[in-house]
């Protein structure tokens, strides 16, 4: 018996939002629909431009929203990162704290520098763009890996994003070294299609040998396969990983358990922010499968905890919210008024 379902390492961003037009994105120099690394310096100009015109402000980075949806469902989360020891960072580690994940960002702090920031830009068609400074996150390295914990977790949560950095890419090898040693399973998420392509080498030496579960968005997935046609990119991926789940968006999923490639699909509604739903459906995934769902059952309620997100603003609903998704989902019941 395992104390934890998973534990995840990731970048710890505060996540800001901001409801943008498109030719605002346009005259900021901003690409539409990707994750862009920036500077310090960057990020206050933006800041500065937009001044206090954003709409939420949570603890994010994809493997942190992941590890809250998880935590919201009943899950037992733990999560790995670097914050710095300044009031970004305090409100990261209380947020963490108040959605039921486990950490050792309060025990790890950053004296210097400043914790990382994720300026996520939501235009009309739901299509979300981010600017990101990682502040200490670029810094976060093996010592941030717990081998205690990981020895007490079903699986091993990993962020694809932390592939842009030696340091940080280490960290996950590390991670992925200990839970092979000790018999604990491995997920992966691709994270982002540009820094699959910028990055693809490093994200194949963290693949390895295959890993048990893998996370991807059709673009992703394709990347990932060097091909357009989305047929032959799930053939190709079961080279790379023993089972996966790709996501795609109003068409819902396709997931693979190894035996049995199942179409999930979507559930009809308005999306008006799509931030954190490829978070959302993998947390709620793994809950899934570590509470005893078949990859079915947990993709039809990943799909269903998803598609919920997406038709409100920020990275994450409330966890009254979400036992009360689950319990509909349990009953069968999809009406999506969960208000009554």
């Amino acid at each position: 018996m395992t104390k934890y379902d998973v534990y995840a390492l990731g970048n710890a961003l505060v996540d800001i939002e901001y409801h943008v037009e498109p030719p605002v994105l346009r005259s900021l120099g901003i690409k539409k629909g990707v994750m862009t690394l920036i500077d310090e310096h960057r990020q206050l100009q933006l800041q500065e431009y937009l001044g206090d015109s954003h709409e939420k402000m949570a603890c994010g980075g994809s493997a942190a929203n992941t590890q809250i949806a998880l935590a919201q469902l009943g899950g037992d989360a733990y999560f790995s990162c670097r914050v710095a020891d300044d009031i970004a960072g305090a409100f990261y580690v209380e947020d963490l704290r108040e959605n039921g994940v486990d950490s050792n960002a309060d025990d790890l702090m950053d004296p210097a520098g400043h914790t990382g920031k994720c300026l996520v830009f939501v235009t009309p068609d739901a299509d979300r763009s981010m600017n990101t400074f990682l502040g200490v996150s670029a810094r976060f390295d093996a010592e941030h890996v717990s081998e205690p914990v990981i020895a007490e977790s079903e699986w091993v949560y990993l962020e694809g994003y932390l592939v842009t950095a030696d340091n940080s890419l280490n960290a996950v090898l590390e991670a992925r070294r200990l839970a092979r040693e000790q018999g604990v399973k491995t997920a992966l998420t691709l994270s982002d299609p540009n820094v699959l392509r910028a990055f693809r080498g490093g994200m194949m030496q963290i693949v390895g040998d295959g890993v048990d579960l893998l996370f991807a968005n059709e673009e992703e997935a394709c990347e990932l396969a060097a091909t357009e046609d989305l047929g032959q990119a799930l053939e190709r991926i079961k080279r790379h990983a023993r089972t996966f789940a790709v996501t795609r968006g109003a068409q819902g999923a396709v997931v693979y358990d190894g035996e049995t490639m199942t179409e999930i699909e979507g559930f009809p509604v308005e999306a008006i922010d799509t931030l954190g739903a490829g978070d959302m459906f993998a947390g709620s995934f793994l809950y899934g499968i570590t509470h005893g769902m078949d990859y079915a059952d947990a993709g039809r309620l990943a799909s269903w905890t998803s598609s919920r997100l997406v038709t409100r603003f920020g990275p994450r609903l409330e966890a009254g919210e979400m036992q009360e998704l689950l319990r509909r989902f349990k009953a069968g019941n999809f009406d999506t008024d969960t208000k009554q």
